[in-house]
């Protein structure tokens, strides 16, 4: 076991999540652990200053900071933070970033532009950062974009409990969507946790950000759909999806997505779609408006990254977390045995 008992500090992106991860390790260890104190702040003109109130030196440090709107400043936080940390003579800092920001730039689709993810990484890596905790990069090779250790959660075993309790019962018409080609390893895995059948909704696109149409690939008649994604931004391809879900004879439409951006128009196009429900999880903080919608429903990710920032302090799996019993234990709250344990 490790010496020191692990330390969290958390920038402005998602304070309620770092309250939350803090609480949950405090259940699991059956003794108090709570924020660093610290305060992370901007001048007039908008630079970012630290100021570290606790000793930190030889500590095993873990930064809790998605990198989400506005992405630009969440992300100068994180990396000054790890500065602040590094130059007081921290052990280890570990970032955990529950929504990496940038990751949909992992390649060049076209001449003359970036791969913005690998830049990032790059920061990352140079700031004296030692490891990652992430969930759901939007692609997995990003991975490989680091020279430090990534540990890459996956939502859907969270999202897998929580479908076997909403549709208890019910299970023989649910049938898993992925709303594009690129997505059918995502949406596979989690049919598969829930023994379901999977479907494919393919889009054709004749410029970037518009499609053009859609054409379900699977009989979705008399079913109850789940389309599953990483990422919601503006909800817009989402909700045409689910009409044409529908249209084609299915009799629910529900969405697990991990990352809830929820840009401009997103929220109200969720609230007047024919979606039934929107799940997304908390690894992005969110608005009023968010909250205040009847059909968007957020799941905790807390509980999950309080297990697995224990299990790097520790030097045990992280990976274990992603067997369905390992996590039957860490969300038994919300989630009592009897209802998904199949």
């Amino acid at each position: 076991m490790a010496a020191l008992d692990p330390k969290l500090i958390s920038g402005n992106a998602n304070k309620s999540l770092a309250e939350a991860i803090a609480r949950r390790m405090s259940m699991h260890r059956g003794m108090q652990v709570g924020l660093v104190d610290a305060r992370v702040e901007r001048f007039n003109d908008g630079e970012i200053f630290v100021e570290v109130f606790e000793n930190v030196r030889g500590e095993d440090m873990f930064i809790i900071q998605p990198t989400s709107k506005p992405a630009n400043d969440n992300l100068m936080e994180l990396l000054i933070m790890a500065d602040a940390l590094r130059r007081s003579s921290a052990s280890r800092i570990t970032a955990v970033i529950p929504y990496f920001g940038y990751a949909r730039q992992d390649r060049r689709t076209k001449a003359r532009t970036p791969i913005s993810a690998k830049m990032v990484s790059n920061l990352i890596t140079e700031g004296g950062i030692e490891r990652v905790l992430t969930m759901d990069l939007h692609a997995a090779q990003i991975q490989g974009f680091f020279d430090i250790p990534v540990d890459n959660l996956y939502a859907s075993p969270i999202f897998a409990l929580d479908i076997l309790h909403q549709f208890d019962g019910d299970m023989g018409d649910v049938m898993v969507v992925s709303p594009d080609v690129g997505g059918v390893a995502r949406a596979r895995e989690l049919a598969t946790r829930i023994g379901a059948p999977l479907s494919i909704v393919d889009k054709r696109r004749e410029k970037a950000g518009e499609v053009a149409g859609m054409t379900v690939i699977g009989d979705v008649s008399g079913k109850k759909c789940i389309i599953v994604d990483d990422i919601c931004d503006t909800a817009g391809t989402l909700c045409k999806a689910a009409e044409v879900l529908m249209e084609a004879g299915a009799t629910e439409v529900h969405s697990y997505i991990t990352h809830g951006v929820m840009s401009g128009p997103a929220v109200e196009r969720v609230e007047s779609s024919v979606m039934k429900s929107l799940v997304i999880t908390d690894t992005i903080e969110a608005t009023s408006a968010l909250k205040a919608c009847k059909n968007i429903r957020v799941v905790p990710t807390a509980p999950m990254f309080a297990q697995s920032i224990l299990n790097i302090w520790n030097g045990t799996s992280v990976s274990s977390l992603f067997d369905t019993k390992t996590l039957v234990p860490i969300y038994e709250g919300l989630y009592p045995n009897g209802m998904w344990g199949r």
